[in-house]
């Protein structure tokens, strides 16, 4: 009975360890998110009219200037930028943005994909070590942008994106992230990226008449490459936000466990040493009785 005593005391001491690791993960994840949802909450609103804007603008071009960005060809080849996160213990985070990204090729670019013209361009050490080890096609220069994460360095994996697109290397870019809502819920976008879609006015709006100066080729070629580096920013800034808080609430149910399998421990090792001193008292009592007779 003994040994049975020693294994369940140590069951106990390691799920006491595991849940004082789990409540500390919890607490750096919850300071990290509070840095990471103010930066977003502050982006947000500027990106998105920023593309409202880049939306008009294209849409009223009318077909009277060469936009590179947004020149729509036959979809040949295709370039995925998927955003997961460096790390694990976020529940399933990362899972859900690497299935989302697989439909994504199934239902767009499953022609594409036979023909091995698909190609992952990760953001985040668990997309990359994932697509690399299931022989997809991968871009090796971008995945570790979270160890130093700065505006400049997201323009360099969106430049790649737009250089890309206008070569003709690729005819198609999707954006695959985790939109920030709260602690305990992202939204998992698929999104286009490239070729820019024009904004369609509502019906009984005009479209918007703008005044350009300079002139509005000049204009959209120094425009256009601003506002997608935003847009992929603020596409980094969200999944970022996204990771620590889905961390936070993975980290807050372990706890949670871990509590409820140390009242179970408890109750077995205190049944387990009740029965161990019964047993005892039984030895004691029958040798007595024993001497006695």
């Amino acid at each position: 009975m003994s040994g049975a005593l020693k294994e369940v005391r140590n069951r106990i001491k390691s799920v006491q360890s595991t849940q004082q690791i789990t409540k500390a993960m919890k607490m750096v994840s919850a300071a990290k998110l509070r840095r990471a949802q103010d930066a977003i909450i502050q982006m947000r609103p500027y990106a998105q009219k920023l593309q409202e804007m880049l939306g008009n603008i294209v849409g009223n071009a009318e077909g009277d200037i060469n936009l590179a960005l947004a020149k729509e060809r036959p979809v040949e080849k295709v370039l995925i930028i998927l955003i997961t996160s460096d790390r694990g213990l976020c529940g399933g985070y990362n899972s859900n943005l690497i299935k989302l990204a697989k439909l994504d090729i199934k239902e767009k670019y499953a022609d594409q994909f036979a023909k091995g013209n698909v190609t992952i361009l990760p953001l985040g050490k668990r997309g990359y070590e994932h697509f690399l080890k299931n022989k997809y096609k991968v871009v090796d220069r971008f995945w570790d942008i979270f160890s130093d994460l700065t505006f400049e360095h997201v323009v360099a994996a969106a430049k790649y994106a737009m250089d890309a697109f206008s070569k003709g290397e690729v005819d198609a870019v999707d954006l695959i992230y985790s939109e920030f809502k709260n602690a305990a819920t992202q939204k998992f976008i698929a999104e286009p990226y490239l070729p820019v879609k024009k904004s369609q006015p509502e019906k009984g709006n005009t479209k918007a008449d703008f005044i350009f100066e300079p002139g509005k080729e000049v204009l959209l070629q120094e425009l256009m490459p601003k506002i997608l580096n935003t847009q992929l920013y603020k596409a980094v800034l969200d999944s970022h936000a996204s990771e620590h808080g889905a961390r936070m609430t993975a980290m807050d149910k372990a706890t949670d466990n871990a509590q409820e399998l140390l009242k179970a421990l408890k109750i077995s090792y205190n049944r387990a040493r009740q029965a161990a001193i019964t047993t005892e008292l039984t030895e004691i009592v029958s040798g007595a009785a024993a001497l006695q007779g």
